[in-house]
């Protein structure tokens, strides 16, 4: 790849042309700035995984020009990618005091926080790294403290608007900083990197005091127990069931990991004063029904979640049936609607009533919609937009809209380098970019042999042949097939297959059956012939082969 020591470039390693992991670099006269580092999440496109991170191979490679990595807010698919990453990055974090305070936890809990450098920014303040002048912009976003990024260089400013929205009363942390961004504009801005999410939304996204007005009176009505699940990091929304439960005279008990270290951090920063210390989930049996109100992580119809598993009544401590309601306060991720749609049919099934946004005023948008988004364009004045944080049909409608308002789009997507000065933006190399999955405590590429395997196994099953042979090559016994998701133990097919697969195996050249490598690739295409004419799959085949002395 070509070296450039002289412009100033934009490359998204994720996040770009996606939902999730959004990974933002900048160049500038050979230096390298990165912006988020977050993780998404599998879902039925990927059912083996259940997170995943992007590829950020090729920075690590040029680590010693990484000057910092800045996180622009707390959500998982900005920086929940940090602990698996930053060992190849190997660079100081800079975040503001929220941000920061969730990211010490998840440092903490990977055994991290005594390596990383991580400076603590405060919101609308200044940073300089190299080239590169940073003015940390506040934003209302459903998160405390999110913040736009103008990014002063040499070849002109970029404003990295990170997640925003214009929201009149977001009931905790300050309104979007319309004076800075129209300082900005009247300055002049090269180009305005944006949020897409939301672009083929016409309207507004909706205040977070509407959901905080409503969710009282919603409640007061309703008997039995209550459980809501939304977005762990949106402390305004827990701030304002809260609230609500206050109001009404219910208690709150929380359930879900993410839930309880966005508690901690939010306290920590001086977040959720009015609200009571929410109860554990052991301490909710304790308090009738009509006095409990529980948050439950799993909005997403996260398979492991607390939701998910109380839908399934697998869930150790909290029960839900009859007579009780669970309030979706969320928007369902594009992708995540079947798993959502099984929690609540699983809910319904056991006699929970259901109320989502679709019928009642309990979540409104984190992103902008259309009339948002004119309304940054009319104070930023680009002259360039990046649509980014979006698919395609996201990007494709943002960029159309942009252009409406004066500024010239530039379409790219996760790899593409484009140079945005000097002379004529235009993408003038690529980068190699990919996904790995989290497996346990280690990464493993999507695209790679494990999780082909994995694949493979989940769709057509698995199928293990068992042989015993003495050293002249003689079959001992009759073959044993083991195939789960296949066949059950007793199943008479399996029997036959078994007679089947040892007379071939004995039917095998006896030089060959006294080769082991040999004999267990030969036996492995057998087994593959025999269990794919009955049963018309192509599953993961593989041999156990015990050679013993006679």
């Amino acid at each position: 790849m070509t070296n450039y020591d002289d412009d100033l470039a934009f490359l998204p390693l994720g996040g770009t042309g996606e939902i999730g992991m959004n990974l933002n670099l900048y160049r500038c006269n050979g230096q390298w700035l990165a912006v988020d580092c977050g993780l998404g999440f599998g879902g039925p496109e990927h059912p083996e995984v259940d997170v995943m991170v992007p590829d950020a191979s090729f920075i690590a490679e040029r680590r010693d020009k990484l000057l910092g990595l800045v996180i622009t807010h707390a959500h998982e698919d900005h920086l929940g990618a940090v602990a698996w990453l930053w060992r190849g990055l190997q660079c100081p974090i800079y975040a503001t005091p929220f941000a920061a305070a969730v990211l010490r936890r998840k440092l903490t809990e990977a055994g991290l926080l005594a390596e990383v450098t991580l400076h603590v920014v405060q919101p609308g303040s200044t940073l300089a790294l190299g080239d590169f002048s940073i003015e940390f912009v506040s934003m209302a976003h459903s998160v405390p403290e999110a913040q736009a990024l103008a990014i002063t260089t040499p070849y002109g400013v970029i404003l990295h608007s990170g997640d925003w929205k214009l929201d009149p009363d977001p009931v905790v942390g300050p309104v979007s900083d319309e004076a800075t961004l129209k300082r900005l504009g009247d300055q002049g801005v090269l180009a305005m990197v944006c949020d897409s999410t939301n672009a083929l939304v016409e309207g507004h996204s909706g205040s977070e005091a509407e959901v905080r007005r409503a969710l009282p009176e919603l409640i007061r009505n309703l008997s039995g127990r209550v459980a809501i699940t939304c977005f762990a990091s949106n402390v305004a929304r827990l701030e304002s069931i809260g609230l609500a439960a206050k109001a009404v005279g219910r208690q709150v008990a929380i359930a879900g990991r993410s839930l309880r270290n966005i508690e901690a951090a939010a306290r920590e920063c001086g977040y959720l004063a009015d609200v009571p210390h929410f109860l554990s989930e052991d301490a909710a049996a304790d308090v009738p029904d009509d006095r409990l109100l529980l948050i439950l992580s799993g909005s997403q119809g996260e398979a492991r979640s607390a939701m998910s598993r109380v839908a399934l009544d697998t869930h150790p401590r909290i029960a839900l049936g009859e007579g009780d309601t669970v309030i979706f306060s969320s928007r369902v991720i594009p992708g995540n609607e079947r798993a959502v749609g099984l929690v609540q049919d699983n809910l319904v099934r056991r006699g929970v009533r259901l109320m989502t946004d679709n019928d009642h005023m309990v979540h409104v948008s984190g992103h902008p919609a259309r009339d948002e988004l004119r309304r940054i364009y009319a104070l930023v004045r680009p002259k360039y937009s990046v649509p980014v944080h979006g698919e395609w049909r996201h990007l494709t409608a943002h960029a159309g809209l942009a252009e409406e308002a004066g500024a010239k789009p530039l379409m790219l997507e996760d790899g593409d380098i484009l140079e945005l000065a000097p002379g004529r933006p235009a993408i003038i190399d690529s980068a190699p970019v990919g996904r790995l999955a989290v497996d346990g405590n280690r990464l493993v590429p999507m695209s790679g042999g494990v999780l082909a395997a994995r694949r493979r196994m989940l769709f057509n099953g698995v199928v293990i042949g068992s042989l015993v042979v003495d050293e002249q090559g003689r079959i001992r016994g009759n073959a044993q097939i083991s195939a789960p998701g296949l066949f059950d133990a007793e199943d008479p097919e399996r029997v036959r297959m078994e007679a089947e697969f040892t007379a071939a195996v004995a039917d095998l050249p006896a030089p060959l059956r006294r080769d082991d490598f040999a004999l267990a690739e030969s036996a492995k295409a057998s087994l593959r012939r025999t269990v794919g004419k009955r049963v018309q799959k192509r599953p993961l085949v593989d041999i156990h082969l015990m050679r013993i002395a006679g």
